[in-house]
């Protein structure tokens, strides 16, 4: 059997990285996927202006080491990723002793899917410098 998921969808906010104190590196991001809304007849519901209503689901996503350093370094808040991993889940008792769920994606591998807005940016920079180079 096993435990597999994969998700592809929008970052929602930076990137948060820690270090413990053996060393071990731990990012965390929120990953946001939609898929259409539809009525109860299956037919993709439409706004007033002739758009897919779309339902959105926010993911926890937690990276280790090196995977946790490189998306730490490059991800960034809207980018498209693709995120393989695992389904994690916990349980805990708070300070009033409530009993708790928890659920987070253990990510093995973050493709990316698009650039951040950073580096877009300097992409669109470099291209207009590029134009002034062509000697004609």
């Amino acid at each position: 059997m096993q435990n597999l998921v994969i998700l592809a969808g929008n970052v929602g906010a930076t990137p948060e990285s820690r270090t413990t104190n053996g060393g071990t590196t731990i990012t965390s991001f929120s990953l946001a996927t939609s898929r259409p809304k539809r009525d109860s007849e299956g037919k993709v519901q439409k706004d007033e202006k002739g758009r897919r209503v779309e339902d959105t689901e926010w993911h926890r996503i937690t990276c280790f080491n090196g995977v946790g350093k490189t998306v730490a370094e490059y991800v960034e808040k809207g980018q498209k990723v693709m995120v393989r991993g695992r389904i994690h889940y916990t349980r805990w008792t708070d300070q009033e002793k409530i009993e708790r769920y928890g659920v987070e994606i253990i990510a093995d591998e973050v493709t990316f899917l698009s650039y951040g807005k950073s580096r877009q940016q300097q992409q669109a920079a470099s291209q207009d410098n590029e134009d002034d180079d062509i000697p004609f």
